[in-house]
């Protein structure tokens, strides 16, 4: 049974100007969780810089990422359960409060915490954005044409972040970079409240959640971290990390034992047995891996290793992001003309290998224009994936389970992705701590002081630590130029296996992908939105 509140008019009842504020209020909520990703993404370099932190680089975006794995699928089912606006009000709000506190960090600890914050409430927000546009438009040929103002205004946010953070990093201070949030989430809490319906699915059936498989879920995901991290600094072959990924194991294994015996699971059995849905939740997670580990770690090679500002290196990316709208904008319209729609994803991940092997042949004599095309190429892949992997796996679920479905979805993402920062902070520190190890043995340089500057990229985009190499090397009678070069290509040949990595995931995707079960929507009556 659905139901809506008394003060909100029923989907048939609806004019098309209050659809479009209602959807415009959602899409300004999802639009805070891009700008967000995209914006400080551009920033982080200068962040660890300022606050001295690099060796908590990977934990600034882990952070984010494990408090979105942990309430996306809790707050999908409560949507499920109770409706998704109250929801939403409740993560935009806290999302801004928690902008405030890493505008306010004095140190990486801190900004690490207020991440994680921030992270429970962008959960919360990816928990029940997407389902609210089947609650508003249950014909599923409505959905995917209301579908792309969802997608173009994360994608437009995504555009502009990349711009916007290196802007405001130079000319303002990286504090502001989450300062920008409080108008977003402003505008976005007034329109949610004013026309967005408070519709509450199955409000005559059982209402409980399985608390305890939300507690065997967050400790699995928070284990899934800690081991990611540990693996990083003890080696993937000690008893501890050993150890750590032993537990993890078993507490994801009792995680989904749990939900073929809860009364009220949070994951319904349904789903994990359907094959659909277990492709199309594992595209999720590799699909977040390549994504992320583009996003975050492309920054970091453009301003370290090629010396672009923060605000070059936003609008060489720029592209990147402009162009996963585009590409979702022409999805949209190739999904009702097809009868193997679900083809789609494949094609997308076709894309993705080719640009990430483009992207392993980058140097620093590569031209902008050459970089922009690539992550164009890129985003337009990106664009072909994203909104059917949602759309796909909602179908699979059915209404009843639409809500669960979307932040599986979401969820399955955001755990590829902290699994594709791990993995690629361990690439990309191996490679760099060779490369400047073997500098060192060359020039015979055993100062402690100077080897403990050469320890991190740090010293590519801090200029201080730059400042305090040259006085040292000075007093030993040194020069710099080959330690700091060293420093650029230990980075440039980490970030190359982490690209290369991502190319040989898009490949498997693409295997998985073209064996995904027949989705079409011509066979569904069109009508206007």
């Amino acid at each position: 049974m659905t139901a809506a509140s008394s003060d909100s008019p029923l989907p048939s009842d609806r004019s098309f100007l209050q659809s479009l504020a209602a959807m415009l209020g959602i899409a300004l909520a999802f639009m805070l969780i891009a700008l967000n990703t995209s914006v400080v993404g551009t920033a982080m370099p200068r962040i660890v810089a300022d606050l001295r932190g690099y060796d908590l680089y990977q934990w600034a975006a882990s952070a984010f990422l494990v408090g979105n794995a942990v309430m996306i699928p809790i707050t999908g089912r409560l949507g499920d359960l109770h409706g998704r606006k109250p929801f939403v009000l409740a993560a935009v709000l806290l999302f801004a409060l928690a902008s405030i506190a890493c505008a306010a960090s004095q140190t990486m600890v801190q900004l690490v915490g207020a991440r994680a914050l921030q992270g429970l409430a962008g959960g919360m927000l990816l928990g029940v954005a997407s389902a609210c546009v089947p609650d508003l438009f249950p014909d599923a040929v409505q959905r995917v044409r209301w579908q792309v103002l969802l997608s173009a205004g994360y994608g437009v946010a995504l555009a502009v972040g990349p711009w916007l953070g290196g802007w405001l990093t130079e000319h303002w201070g990286w504090r502001y970079v989450f300062l920008v949030n409080l108008p977003l989430a402003l505008a976005a809490l007034l329109m949610v409240w004013r026309y967005f319906p408070h519709i509450v699915h199955h409000a005559d059936g059982d209402r409980s959640i399985d608390w305890l498989g939300a507690l065997l879920l967050t400790l699995a995901i928070c284990a899934l971290l800690v081991a990611a991290e540990y693996s990083q600094t003890l080696s993937f072959a000690t008893l501890p990390s050993l150890g750590l990924w032993v537990v993890t194991a078993a507490l994801v294994y009792g995680f989904f034992r749990h939900q073929y015996h809860t009364r009220a699971p949070i994951i319904s059995p349904e789903l994990l047995d359907n094959r659909g849905a277990r492709q199309l939740m594992m595209l999720g997670l590799l699909t977040g891996l390549t994504m992320f580990t583009l996003i975050f770690y492309t920054p970091l090679l453009l301003q370290g290793s090629f010396g672009q500002s923060p605000h070059e290196a936003g609008v060489v990316m720029t592209p990147l992001l402009v162009f996963i709208t585009i590409g979702s904008i022409v999805n949209s319209r190739l999904l009702p003309r097809l009868h193997q729609a679900q083809r789609l994803i494949a094609w997308g991940q076709l894309g993705t290998m080719l640009t990430c092997l483009l992207l392993t042949q980058v140097d620093a004599s590569t031209s902008d224009a050459w970089l922009m095309t690539v992550f164009g190429l890129c985003g337009f892949s990106l664009g072909f994936q994203l909104p059917n992997l949602s759309l796909q796996i909602m179908a699979v679920a059915g209404r009843r389970h639409m809500g669960v479905a979307s932040a599986l979805a979401q969820t399955t993402r955001m755990i590829g992705s902290m699994v594709g920062v791990g993995v690629a902070s361990v690439l990309v520190n191996a490679l760099y701590a060779r490369q400047t190890a073997d500098a060192l043995a060359r020039y015979h340089i055993s100062d402690a002081a100077l080897v403990k500057l050469l320890s991190s990229p740090q010293i590519l985009i801090r200029q201080q630590d730059q400042d305090a190499l040259r006085a040292l090397a000075q007093g030993l009678g040194l020069d710099t130029a080959p330690l700091l070069e060293a420093a650029r290509i230990g980075l440039v040949s980490g970030t190359h296996a982490a690209f290369l990595l991502c190319a040989f995931i898009a490949a498997l995707s693409v295997v998985i992908s073209w064996r995904l079960p027949l989705y079409s929507l011509r066979r569904l009556p069109q009508r206007e939105a």
